[in-house]
């Protein structure tokens, strides 16, 4: 190896001459082995007429190569191509011996040239091929050895791809197409997925690339199902949809979604419901800079608004979101106005005077403290975002005549266990008893609340944790063994919420399906292998990531509902269901956010955990009031004060 080293080092002339010299003793080897394979001796061969036919041959020969481009190829990305033109090159040669010994007269038996072809086309294109071997087998050493799983369009594109790779050598294709086992296709062999632990031991593959870009999210599952227990690293290529319009390569290699571990197919939403509610229509969102709330910006500009108000808190959020929703505008030549507005929710007369400045016509009403332990820590701010948040919204929405009011809800409403949850069940509350008010009008606003569990990448998704304490080397923690809850992308989550919104009636709870439930627990296992890494727990001591319980944390529940009670019924869209669930009348519910008002206020939290167990929330606490403010006065008061003497 350290020879080719050598030849791939000088310039390319000398490569070219030593390739001439190389190829000119092949021709007088071939003539005279083809000379002695037809006769039986070679000393008719020394006559002055063939003397002049080997030197025509040889001189043609390597003018037919050098036209076609033979010396001009890089032995070390050598193609198909390359022998193609060997092939037509020695047919030249064989075409130049029969001529000359026919004008010269030369004593060479007419089969001669025919042998001479065939032993020149070995010599010529099988030194090259061998040459090539070499070299590939020399650049593999150090490299990722990897298996592509998907011996169709997608998975040849990446194995011609990934030759001239300094980092990736393919030793092979695994399918489960049973027309394809043992086959070789661009020199690998195609085994069958059975097969996989088997060749993954046997080759030392790092790494399985899944080149399926065209399945489903619940084929994927199933082969990455079959897939997981290698000990090598699971990536996959881009979707087929943006190598088509050109947003990815195929090469460009990236982990397995998470979501194809879900197995859950988006369903296509339905153009007239996308569009009802937003289409030429001027739409707000709060908490636009959210993971929800800038999803539904994203969404909602496909859909062609009037006019799009961003309402965010966090100065940093909102810059962020509108910075993208203005560079998609400009790059897609569409015509909506982008107007970010800073400001709070516990705001009225900010909300009011915006709405009805803009003339808003649908408000998605986003804003939401959701991490559960902070809310437990900050009950007086929960509170007062989460409830008072959404009544000032929705009475602002009522005052500026808004035809249309969606609440972004959450299966932690239903049988709370934690003041976030109850918080939410209270907002829904206020919706239901406006909405009965509302109902009563020629043309009173619309409210509407949509209910669904977990979706990934939102801030505070176990997901980026778990990865991210992967890379670093563990370990992952999971707060109980058993713990299961709903997972849903965050576009499906959006475009559901929009749909939703556009079949509100008034005061309708709409739940989202959310598939099957998943155990936290097999999530990260799963996460763990599919890294190519290794559980350590008890039965594998030398594993490489350990899974550690840091118990529940506070209000945590060990599973979610999405219902409270049996009242579903279908809708339209397979994926929307609706819930009949009861409300308080609003003279009731005003009568009560009163007096949580005065017990927020005066930092009552005993009175506030009152008022909330009180409500029909269902509130059902698993632990004490967590409060840190309230726990540190308390705990200060519980202490013995020092007497000045």
């Amino acid at each position: 190896m350290a020879r080719l080293n050598l030849f791939w080092n000088l310039s390319r002339f000398y490569k070219r001459l030593i390739s001439v010299s190389i190829d000119t003793l092949f021709i007088l080897f071939s003539f005279f082995t083809a000379y002695w394979t037809r006769i039986g001796s070679i000393k008719l061969a020394y006559d002055p007429e063939t003397f002049w036919v080997l030197v025509g041959t040889v001189l043609l020969t390597l003018t037919a190569f050098t036209k076609l481009g033979l010396y001009r190829a890089v032995l070390r990305y050598l193609t198909f191509h390359a022998l193609a033109v060997v092939s037509i090159g020695t047919f030249i040669s064989a075409l130049s011996v029969a001529v000359l010994a026919f004008y010269f007269d030369a004593p060479i038996p007419r089969s001669v040239p025919i042998i001479y072809g065939a032993f020149l086309c070995l010599l010529s294109g099988g030194t090259r091929l061998i040459v090539r071997v070499l070299v590939n087998q020399a650049n593999s050493k150090g490299k990722k050895r990897v298996l592509i799983y998907g011996a169709g369009s997608a998975g040849r594109q990446l194995a011609v791809a990934l030759r001239s790779s300094e980092t990736h050598h393919v030793v092979g294709f695994i399918d489960e197409d049973s027309t394809l086992e043992d086959t070789v296709i661009m020199g690998l062999k195609v085994q069958d997925i059975s097969k996989a632990e088997v060749l993954a031991e046997k080759h030392g593959v790092s790494q399985v690339l899944l080149a399926v870009p065209s399945a489903s999210r619940a084929r994927r599952k199933q082969i990455l199902d079959s897939l997981v227990h290698l000990s090598a690293e699971v990536l996959t290529v881009p979707d087929m949809k943006d190598i088509v319009e050109g947003q990815a390569k195929i090469d460009e290699l990236k982990d397995v979604a998470i979501e194809d571990l879900l197995g859950r197919d988006c369903v296509a939403p339905q153009q007239a419901l996308m569009e009802a509610n937003i289409k030429g229509k001027v739409v707000m969102v709060t908490g636009a800079g959210g993971s929800i709330g800038s999803e539904l910006c994203r969404q909602i500009i496909r859909q062609k608004p009037k006019a799009l108000i961003l309402f965010e808190l966090s100065e940093f959020g909102l810059y962020q979101i509108d910075r993208e929703l203005s560079g998609i505008i400009d790059s897609d030549g569409l015509n909506i106005q982008i107007i970010p507005l800073l400001g709070s929710v516990q705001r009225i007369n900010r909300l009011s005077t915006a709405m009805k400045s803009f003339g808003v016509q649908t408000v998605y009403h986003a804003a939401a403290y959701k991490h559960v332990p902070l809310v437990e820590y900050n009950v007086v701010e929960g509170v007062r975002n989460n409830v008072f948040g959404t009544y000032y919204t929705a009475n602002a929405a009522i005052e500026a005549k808004v035809e249309s009011f969606v609440l972004i809800s959450t299966d932690k409403a239903v049988r709370p266990t934690n003041v976030m949850g109850t918080t939410k069940r209270m907002a829904e509350l206020g919706l239901q008893a406006l909405a009965e008010q509302e109902n009563a009008k020629e043309n009173g606003t619309r409210f509407c609340m949509v209910r669904f569990g977990n979706v990934l990448g939102s801030s505070g998704s176990v997901i980026p944790l778990f990865k991210k304490q992967i890379a670093s080397g563990g370990p992952i923690t999971v707060t109980h063994p058993d713990i299961i809850r709903y997972f849903m992308t965050i576009p499906e989550a959006a475009q559901l919420v929009i749909q939703a919104g556009a079949m509100g009636k008034g005061g309708d709870v709409f739940v989202l399906d959310m598939g099957e439930p998943v155990k936290i627990t097999d999530l990260a296992v799963n996460l763990i292998q599919l890294s190519g890494l290794d559980v350590k727990d008890e039965n594998n001591p030398y594993g490489d990531i350990e899974i550690e319980f840091s118990g529940l944390r506070p209000g945590e529940k060990l599973y979610e509902e999405l219902l409270i009670g049996d009242n579903v019924s279908e809708t339209a869209h397979p994926r929307i269901m609706t819930a009949n669930e009861r409300f308080l009348p609003l003279e009731k519910y005003i009568e009560l956010t009163d007096r949580l008002d005065k017990a927020c206020h005066n930092f009552e939290h005993d009175k506030i955990r009152e008022l909330l167990l009180e409500a029909p929330t269902d509130f059902n606490p698993t632990d004490g009031i967590g409060d840190l403010v309230w726990q540190k006065l308390h705990d200060d008061q519980d202490q013995p004060q020092d007497t000045i003497h």
